[in-house]
């Protein structure tokens, strides 16, 4: 017999500015990942903490008490005490991806999505192991946790708690994902999976991003009725049409009530690369956005990477979070992982948890 669906049993996933409980991080230790930035990328790690900790708890996954000893000595911030430990080994520090989905129900009751995770269409064979991180942390957050069955990537989805689900055609559709699956096939997980009634795609992701299109590079929710979406303003740039395509797209769109979105424009940060680099891992143009923000309780953390729409771009997003205080972080070091803050965290919203 079928096992019941999420939607079926009255959960949704929340939109991430609803209230946490928490905030999910993996420390960093991948050299291949940060070639040389490790200890830069830990610090990054260290100001999202100071951050996050004096409003919500913050699940860190360490590998063993060696780690949790060295990131206890560095955290001399407010709110250090809200920092929980859990030993569970992992490769990387992308929990964004494939770590836990979180859903609520009608009764505020928390439930979460197992999805597969396959390192971004089996680009990278070691980091495949993070895909057994949701089903080790089911005891520990002791409530339902659902397998769809199906390769997906957290941020390869972005809700706004209100019925619409927004991803992008180059990721989902991609068939080093779920070559099986057609269009139509990918919304009905993706409406009995989140409990969404409608599917906003669009085209393609930036320049760079080894995810094939993640959305949270590209435009997010920052309310159930408004989008920011990310443009390149110059036109010679190699993001201008594919975000021009987007923008157009969103222009266009309508909420699960059939209602316009109003679209915010925020500016791309221009290239941010690795041309003058001389590490083994020289990449021509790294995946920089001010799009990978992460709202929390009472922050926003914000990526900057030192270029010259870094102040606009934060004026923008106070803008659409004027009751948040937002946090910006130099990010590049942290995107040479080919991410930054939205890829690292994971939101729990505050829910109650059922026996089951």
């Amino acid at each position: 017999m079928k096992n019941p669906t999420p939607a079926e049993l009255g959960y949704h996933m929340p939109a991430e500015w609803r209230r946490h409980q928490a905030t999910w991080l993996t420390w960093p230790k991948d050299p291949l990942t940060w070639p040389d930035r490790v200890p830069l990328v830990e610090d990054i790690f260290l100001q999202m903490m100071a951050a996050l900790a004096p409003h919500e708890t913050v699940n860190l996954l360490v590998d063993d008490a060696e780690a949790e000893q060295s990131v206890r000595g560095r955290s001399n911030f407010a709110g250090a005490e809200n920092i929980r430990f859990h030993h569970i080994p992992t490769v990387d520090s992308w929990i964004r991806d494939y770590g836990p989905s979180f859903l609520l129900n009608t009764n505020g009751e928390l439930a979460y999505n197992d999805w597969i995770f396959n390192a971004w269409g089996n680009k990278y064979e070691e980091l495949k192991k993070d895909d057994s991180i949701p089903a080790r942390l089911e005891k520990l957050l002791g409530v339902p946790r659902f397998e769809p069955g199906i390769v997906m990537e957290g941020g390869s989805i972005e809700v706004n708690g209100a019925g619409v689900v927004m991803t992008t055609e180059q990721c989902l559709l991609n068939t080093n994902r779920n070559p099986k699956l057609n269009r139509v096939q990918i919304e009905e997980y993706l409406r009995e999976f989140l409990g969404v009634q409608k599917v906003l795609w669009l085209g393609e992701g930036i320049v760079g991003d080894d995810t094939d299109g993640h959305i949270d590079d590209v435009a997010r929710f920052v309310s159930a009725t408004t989008i920011v979406c990310a443009v390149e303003e110059d036109p010679a740039d190699a993001n201008y049409k594919l975000l021009q395509d987007n923008l157009d797209r969103l222009q266009h769109a309508t909420d699960a009530n059939g209602r316009p979105f109003e679209v915010i424009r925020l500016p791309m940060p221009g290239v941010v690369g690795a041309a003058n680099d001389t590490s083994p891992r020289q990449l021509d143009r790294l995946p920089a956005s001010y799009a990978n923000f992460y709202i929390a309780n009472q922050v926003v953390l914000a990526p900057i990477f030192g270029q010259t729409n870094d102040r606009r771009a934060l004026e923008i997003i106070q803008r659409v979070f004027p009751e948040r205080q937002i946090v910006g972080i130099n990010c590049e070091p942290l995107v040479w992982g080919m991410g930054t803050i939205h890829c690292v965290t994971q939101q729990q919203p505050f829910g109650v948890r059922r026996p089951f």
